[in-house]
């Protein structure tokens, strides 16, 4: 049976705070009264993130044996997915749910619902800065006009089955949101608050990360040369 929303929960070495994550989730629905479900997808953690999510009646959860990244955990969650909208809630707690889905119905008029941050200062300098950056360049190559495109994005499932991807890492939502709105989707974009993280370290500003965030925004570029 058609679901109202899927919220895939990407996690990587979350134990401290899979379960707020998914707590939040729950009262969230409740709150909308939406008929939702939490699709966790365990990316390799080293750590009891697996185990003490599944503690939790009714979750799906999905295991990779090792790191894929966060793009590859999207897109796999994607494939359990029922809900008409999907959205994608990280598993570190740093986002209140209610901030994207008190937009649900939203999602009834347009095909995506992009949320931008009206609290930047919360977080540190120099993701700040970084984050900028990549909007920027972005915004100026694809000539789209995101003021911010890493967030909690709700989006039509039906939107979503229609195009391809490649980026495994932190892009994926980037590349998302880039075709579907040059296949002539139509989205809104939308205040959200975001919040700070209450254990561990963020994985979006490592070199790695932003190693493989380059090269996917150049592989954006090659992909849509050719289209």
């Amino acid at each position: 049976m058609l679901k109202d929303i899927s919220v895939i929960v990407p996690a990587l070495n979350e134990e401290k705070n899979i379960l707020s994550t998914i707590d939040n989730l729950l009262t969230s629905f409740k709150e909308f009264n939406l008929d939702g479900e939490i699709i966790v997808v365990n990316d390799g953690s080293t750590d009891s993130t697996g185990s003490m999510a599944g503690t939790r009646p009714g979750i799906k959860l999905v295991e990779h044996e090792k790191p894929l990244g966060v793009g590859t955990s999207f897109w796999d969650g994607l494939k359990q997915a029922q809900g008409r909208v999907v959205t994608m809630i990280p598993g570190d707690n740093e986002n209140d749910p209610r901030e994207i889905l008190r937009y649900y119905d939203l999602t009834k008029q347009v095909d995506l619902v992009v949320p931008f941050l009206i609290n930047k200062k919360d977080r540190p300098l120099l993701r700040r800065f970084i984050s900028y950056l990549f909007c920027l360049m972005v915004r100026i190559t694809f000539r789209v006009d995101f003021r911010y495109t890493n967030g909690t994005s709700l989006i039509n499932r039906s939107a979503l089955e229609t195009t391809s991807h490649k980026s495994r890492g932190f892009f994926f939502q980037a590349e998302m949101l880039v075709k579907l709105v040059k296949k002539g989707y139509l989205f809104a974009e939308v205040p959200c608050r975001v919040g700070k993280r209450k254990a561990g370290a963020s994985k979006s500003i490592t070199f790695h990360s932003l190693k493989d965030y380059l090269i996917d925004y150049f592989q954006l570029i090659k992909d849509l040369c050719k289209s």
